[in-house]
């Protein structure tokens, strides 16, 4: 798949979440309204937050495809990551918004009963964010997307924002009003936790971060083979959904210049076919230790 099919595949994923979040948000924040709920009016603002970090995925998207140029020899691709850095910064700005305005009602004490019909508005949102999530993340992993990834885990932390406010909604209905907040400062924690985890993700990635396991496992199946007599050593780098690998292996040092790009053209088939990685540097040296 090419960079401009994965690009339109992972801007289907992108719109479909952004008009999810703006139909979402305007139903829970008009219900919330009528119905006296802290927890769904939350959970109607985090997704409308949800759509600038839909927004940034989309562009995140769009720049990644962009070809190399002069000031980006290696294309870039690494706009992904950046946008799954920006969406982790959006949502975790919103779960402390939330945990601190829920922790002031309850301290307040500021509770009452709301309506069934947030209840229901609740369920039903978290119902179809679990489907959204389901598409994006499955979407995301055949065309290799960092940033869709992420928004995918960020659909499923609002489907279960909406599962917290519909718990807290139904408890506050047999007299407990404190659980309508207390739902929400749980999905707050929550919220802050999806962040956490993509923010760790984008800059493991930003600083040249690298599976240690996939490392070894790519330099064992170089090892294996036949014309390399020993890898000295391997190194790699993602950007955006890209795997960049450079590998140093020393061979017989009687072959001729011919022989010795056969070998790097057949470890690099090989690391394409199994391990999906398009690019690779072999640097070959010659095994002194023959002769």
């Amino acid at each position: 798949m090419n960079e401009a099919d994965q690009f339109k595949k992972g801007e289907k994923g992108a719109w479909l979440s952004i008009f999810a979040y703006i139909v979402l948000a305007a139903v829970k924040l008009i219900v919330a309204s009528i119905g006296n709920s802290q927890s769904l009016w939350a959970d109607g603002l985090n997704n409308t937050t949800d759509v600038v970090a839909s927004v940034a995925v989309l562009i995140g998207l769009k720049i990644s495809t962009k070809p190399p140029d002069a000031n980006h020899h290696y294309g870039h691709y690494r706009a992904e990551t950046i946008a799954s850095l920006f969406a982790a910064f959006v949502i975790a700005t919103v779960g402390i918004q939330v945990i601190i305005n829920l922790i002031e009602q309850l301290i307040a004490g500021k509770t009452e009963q709301p309506g069934m019909l947030t209840a229901w508005t609740a369920l039903g949102a978290a119902i179809i964010m679990f489907g959204v999530y389901r598409y994006n993340v499955s979407l995301a992993k055949k065309i290799g997307s960092s940033s869709l990834d992420a928004a995918a885990q960020d659909n499923r932390s609002d489907a279960f924002v909406s599962i917290g406010a519909f718990i807290g909604i139904i408890g506050a209905q047999f007299g407990f009003y404190w659980l309508d907040p207390l739902a929400g400062l749980v999905v707050g924690v929550i919220i802050c936790k999806t962040a956490w985890d993509i923010f760790r993700e984008a800059t493991h990635t930003l600083t040249d971060g690298f599976d240690a396991t996939e490392i070894k496992t790519i330099k064992s199946d170089i090892a294996k083979v036949t014309e390399v007599n020993q890898v000295v050593d391997v190194k790699g780098r993602i950007h955006g959904n890209q795997a960049f690998i450079d590998v140093t292996i020393l061979v017989d040092p009687e072959l001729n210049v011919k022989e010795s790009h056969a070998i790097t053209e057949k470890i690099e088939d090989f690391l394409r076919e199994k391990h999906n990685i398009t690019y690779a540097h072999i640097h070959i040296e010659p095994d002194d230790k023959i002769h």
